[in-house]
């Protein structure tokens, strides 16, 4: 469902001209990512949300966390390597000894070496600072089959791998998950509306900080 719904949208995207084709860390057009999630289909509601995902936050970052972005990434024949960095980037040096932030991948065709497999630089987030521009590294390359997952830390360095295929896609969604210290990258106070907010469970609510003790309160209140 997810596999379906992402493509859905991506074409979609297509169609009424909302492709980004100047994110920074993508040097050519051939991987597109696809934006806004939660509101293009319940499932992604779902993955944001899972127990395998919320039990590993909850033991890295702490809870209550926030979901900072959840967004779609499909990675085309033609996709050149991205550019390497690391989730926290928006966190000042020195980095604390501990993450600020936990990206989920959830891979939804086969990642593979050859059509743009996320690729990282092991023991990278020991060194408690984002990669040099055209600084050197030690790529690994995380295969997996569709219906994977995969967890890194936001200290981790990694990239987008190359897409060398000439017709293979390669779709996932990468959550990312804070502490409560920062600011959402997606905002969704002006992204959501009313019908899924309404059907949103505590936990989510909690990640989109609608909803959660001592962070955004009303008349000195958690929300209901």
């Amino acid at each position: 469902q997810a596999h379906d719904a992402v493509y859905a949208a991506a074409e979609n995207d297509a169609v009424h001209d909302r492709v980004t084709h100047d994110f920074p860390l993508d040097p050519n057009n051939a991987n597109q990512r696809v934006w806004n999630l939660l509101m293009r289909d319940p499932i992604f509601a779902e993955l944001a949300a899972h127990d395998t995902a919320l039990n590993l936050v909850r033991h890295m970052l702490g809870w209550p966390a926030l979901l900072s972005n959840i967004s779609g990434n499909i990675a085309r024949p033609g996709t050149c390597p991205g550019v390497l960095h690391a989730d926290q980037g928006f966190v000042a040096e020195p980095w604390p000894e501990r993450p600020q932030g936990l990206n989920v991948a959830w891979c939804l065709d086969d990642f593979t070496a050859a059509n743009g497999a996320t690729q990282v630089v092991p023991g990278s987030h020991l060194l408690h600072r984002p990669p040099q521009m055209d600084e050197s590294a030690q790529l690994q390359t995380l295969t997996a089959p569709a219906g994977s997952v995969f967890v890194f830390e936001s200290r981790l360095w990694h990239q987008t791998g190359e897409n060398t295929t000439a017709e293979q896609t390669r779709a996932g969604v990468f959550a990312f998950y804070t502490t409560p210290a920062y600011r959402t990258q997606e905002n969704w106070f002006l992204t959501l509306d009313e019908a899924f907010l309404g059907s949103a469970s505590d936990d989510l609510l909690t990640l989109l900080a609608y909803k959660s003790s001592g962070f955004g309160l009303v008349y000195g209140r958690s929300p209901r």
